[in-house]
């Protein structure tokens, strides 16, 4: 019987061990979650690549929702580290560029990308709901950095919501190749020019 998530919030990691335990979780998940569809990556599987006791991977994450919907955040966190680097001097320009680029990045690696898509939506829908209806992840705080808006209004906040979701939209039509890759990438851009027209 598959185990049930508890009603508990995952544990933080502390000391620099603990992180790199974290971290070899995530690794160990990422691996698997290339190599098999989400329902056959079972959570003593994880615990056994990272070489970790079961109640620690538990400890960290509750469920294997929990666990993807971590690893979906590690590879856009890494993804805006490396690589959401440079300026064209127009910052909506910029941001339709690196958001096809990180597509092209979560995509590369479709069968992962699919498990993650799969648990980041299963969180979003039962996580608690956002005051802003903006959850408080990675790429919204790079978009929010790339438009140079640290103190964003509720309009700003509603343009960037209607651009993550078109860029999830269009991830999931070159996930499951509803778009050709070029015509997926031209809508992501035109989506960003039209919604954050006002940052202009």
């Amino acid at each position: 019987m598959a185990r049930i998530a508890e009603a508990r919030r995952p544990a933080a990691p502390i000391s620099e061990r603990q992180v790199a335990r974290r971290e070899r979780i995530l690794d160990a998940a990422a691996e698997l979650g290339a190599e098999a569809d989400y329902e056959r990556v079972q959570m003593l599987d994880v615990a056994r690549r990272a070489d970790v006791a079961i109640a620690t991977l538990y400890r960290y994450f509750p469920s294997k929702t929990h666990l993807f919907a971590a690893v979906f955040e590690a590879r856009i966190d890494r993804f805006v580290t490396r690589y959401w680097i440079g300026s064209s001097g127009d910052p909506v320009e910029d941001l339709g560029e690196r958001l096809v680029a990180l597509s092209r990045d979560l995509l590369s690696t479709p069968k992962l990308c699919a498990t993650l898509m799969h648990a980041a939506a299963a969180s979003y829908v039962a996580g608690p709901p956002d005051d802003d209806g903006m959850p408080d992840l990675m790429i919204v705080r790079a978009i929010l950095d790339t438009l140079g808006d640290q103190v964003p209004d509720r309009a700003d906040l509603a343009a960037i919501r209607l651009l993550i979701y078109s860029w999830w939209g269009v991830l999931v039509s070159g996930l499951n190749h509803k778009l050709p890759r070029e015509l997926a990438e031209s809508d992501l851009r035109l989506a960003t020019r039209l919604i954050l027209a006002p940052f202009r």
